[in-house]
């Protein structure tokens, strides 16, 4: 009710602004300025006449002047004379004008109360601003930082702050940028450059590539004992095959972390998982013909381990009972960059092999430690 009135009366402030002058008499208008006329002639003539006194200017002069300023006054006066009865008579214009100025505020409020929305309660822009952050959606806080960050791209406990949240949140590529720029302010630490580590491998769909190795080794450099790069060092070393190493690097690490890390738990379940695929023998499939194929131009390498692979592919198709088959079918498009083949991979390996038997379940647990999440899977 008060926004209203306050509205009206500014409104009505506006109109009576335009108004004033429209409805004003002219001839009290002319009155006035003839008046003021006379006034300055009659100063003018009186300083003509202390001159002569003095003797300032000469008779002839001084004569010559007041008949000037006569001349002046009888022409002002006849200006002002009324040769125009419709002067004083109601001018159609004047009130037309008058009448359009009123109807405006009347438009607009009635036009508002259609089009408007006069019964939405108000958002204060203080109100929205002082807003404490436990209040405020994720989207919302999320959104301050950056444009916080965008205005001050040197903050770097923004950099800190934000970063592991768009980890969360799922969006990798902004974590990369963001830990990026955490170590260009900061510098590098093990928790930041861990971080970006994991980063890069979450955008990679779970692949450690040789950047996010190199990442994981320089938060080693910093601490020796960084979980975080520890796990994933050795999670790099089973998606490269290397199960009895995975293994050994799993085992050290636990023997390394506290009762109550809470690390301890995937570490022991990766451990336990990469020795057993060691004494499988569960490697990379054909790894032989693999190592033949080095002395290869790389496009001819990659065609021959394409090709492996899809003989691979088929004869699991033809045979489906082979756990074995499974794993390294699944490992090996993980690491040609073919997450999605990857991920059918494992489905249909879950299909074959029983998603709650023994030999499924071991797919599943290497399948996680490759980054091809059973969420994924049909």
């Amino acid at each position: 009710m008060l926004f209203w009135l306050i509205a009206a009366c500014l409104a009505l402030a506006a109109a009576l602004a335009v108004l004033l002058p429209l409805v004003r008499a002219p001839g009290r208008l002319e009155d006035s300025d003839l008046s003021h006329d006379l006034a300055v002639y009659r100063d003018q003539l009186a300083e003509i006449e202390r001159d002569a006194r003095r003797g300032l200017v000469g008779a002839a002069e001084a004569n010559e002047a007041r008949a000037e300023i006569g001349r002046r006054i009888l022409k002002r006066g006849s200006e002002a004379l009324p040769d125009k009865p419709a002067a004083t008579a109601p001018n159609v214009a004047r009130l037309a004008a008058s009448a359009a100025v009123l109807a405006v505020p009347l438009l607009a409020f009635g036009l508002y109360g259609v089009l408007g929305s006069p019964g939405l309660p108000g958002a204060p822009l203080a109100a929205r601003l002082d807003k404490l952050p436990g209040d405020a959606g994720i989207e919302e806080l999320v959104a301050r930082a950056e444009a916080h960050l965008a205005a001050n791209p040197g903050d770097g406990r923004g950099w800190d702050v934000l970063a592991p949240i768009y980890l969360k949140l799922g969006r990798t590529d902004d974590a990369v940028t963001a830990f990026k720029n955490a170590i260009r302010v900061n510098g590098g630490s093990a928790e930041r450059e861990s971080g970006l580590g994991e980063a890069l491998a979450m955008s990679a769909q779970g692949m450690i590539s040789e950047e996010a190795e190199a990442a994981f080794r320089r938060a080693l450099a910093i601490d020796a004992a960084q979980p975080k790069a520890r796990f994933y060092l050795a999670s790099a070393l089973a998606q490269e095959g290397r199960m009895e190493d995975a293994a050994a690097a799993f085992k050290t690490m636990l023997a390394d972390l506290p009762a109550d890390s809470p690390w301890r738990k995937a570490a022991e379940q990766a451990a336990d998982e990469a020795a057993r695929l060691a004494e499988a023998g569960a490697g990379a499939p054909d790894e032989a013909a693999a190592a033949a194929a080095q002395d290869l131009a790389p496009a001819d390498r990659a065609a021959m381990i394409s090709g492996m692979v899809a003989s691979l592919d088929q004869k699991l198709r033809d045979n489906p009972g082979d756990p074995a088959g499974w794993q390294k079918l699944v490992r090996s498009y993980q690491v040609l960059g073919k997450p999605d083949a990857a991920r059918d991979a494992l489905a249909r390996g879950l299909d074959a092999l029983g998603p709650d038997s023994a030999d499924g379940k071991a797919l599943a647990a290497l399948a996680a430690s490759l980054g091809v999440a059973a969420a994924q899977t049909r």
